[in-house]
């Protein structure tokens, strides 16, 4: 009898797998966390050394354009407004298309069509960056030097090539966006009278918005902290931009040139170390975009 209480009362194995599990992910919770807090003290700390220990003033740096680290010129400005135009420029011109393209593929195209196209797509969201880098070396900036003569280096170029990075990426999202979109939304539109594209334009696209403008700030957010495709065609000149065909450079270009290039501690080091600081806090507000806009979709 005491037996059989006793292995009534022992927790059964099922339970035992389920403490474990939960154990499991505690603690991978507090690793990731961890990981990640130490990344932003880190970066925190290397970020504002050169304003605490080279007294560089802050205001200086974000709003002054002679970038001059060995002169010990450190406004960064130029840096960060051609890295917004760069990003916004792509994000602008993608979400139209990513769009329409999206709509052809849950709407209007036929399966077989799907089928062949929604695989391409994910393959060009894994290609990595050094690939659009060579291509648009080797194909965009001679077709810019033909077009508006120059170097062909510059905005545009930069622009053009994260377009092609960031598009499949926004297409990919903003079809399962749109699939989301109940299929009983477009059963009641059709039986109220509404044509196809009266059910897109007015039914699916608003009901799919959220997922959509995620999409478009996602996408602008990996444009915004790329680094090696815009470094090969941006041309690399820290100055402040004029035009779109004009050299420029981004903050992560910058630092991709940079940081094998100078010492550890030093005033040069202490500002791509600042440029850094500046990308995580734009990083961490597109962060909070996502999280803004699909909360607000949700509801």
């Amino acid at each position: 009898m005491d037996d059989l209480q006793q292995q009534l009362t022992q927790p059964s194995p099922e339970s035992r797998q389920e403490q474990t599990g939960k154990l499991t992910s505690r603690l991978a919770i507090v690793l990731i966390g961890g990981l990640v807090g130490t990344i932003l003290i880190f970066l925190t700390i290397k970020g504002i050394a050169l304003f605490t220990n080279d007294h560089v003033s802050i205001w200086h740096f974000l709003f002054q354009t002679d970038w001059q680290p060995s002169h010990h010129h450190f406004g960064a400005l130029p840096m960060i407004v051609t890295s917004f135009c760069v990003t916004l420029l792509a994000g602008v011109v993608s979400l139209p298309l990513a769009l329409v393209v999206a709509i052809a593929i849950t709407e209007i195209l036929s399966s077989k069509v799907k089928a062949f196209l929604q695989p391409l797509i994910e393959l060009l969201v894994g290609i990595p960056s050094v690939v659009y880098g060579y291509l648009g070396l080797t194909i965009i900036i001679p077709a810019l030097q033909r077009l508006f003569g120059g170097t062909g280096f510059g905005i545009l170029a930069a622009t053009c090539v994260l377009f092609l990075m960031i598009l499949p990426t926004m297409t990919a999202m903003t079809i399962d966006s749109l699939r989301a979109v109940p299929q009983k939304y477009r059963q009641a539109s059709a039986g109220l009278g509404a044509t196809r594209w009266q059910t897109i334009s007015r039914v699916i696209i608003p009901s799919a918005k959220g997922g959509i403008l995620t999409a478009a700030v996602f996408g602008m957010a990996r444009a915004f902290g790329e680094a090696l495709a815009v470094q090969m065609v941006i041309g690399n000149t820290t100055v402040m931009p004029t035009g779109l065909v004009d050299s420029a450079a981004t903050l992560t270009s910058v630092l991709t040139t940079g940081i094998g290039n100078t010492i550890m501690g030093t005033a040069e080091n202490n500002a791509l170390w600042s440029l850094a600081l500046v990308l995580l806090g734009m990083s961490l507000v597109f962060n909070l975009l996502i999280h803004l806009i699909s909360k607000k979709g949700a509801a």
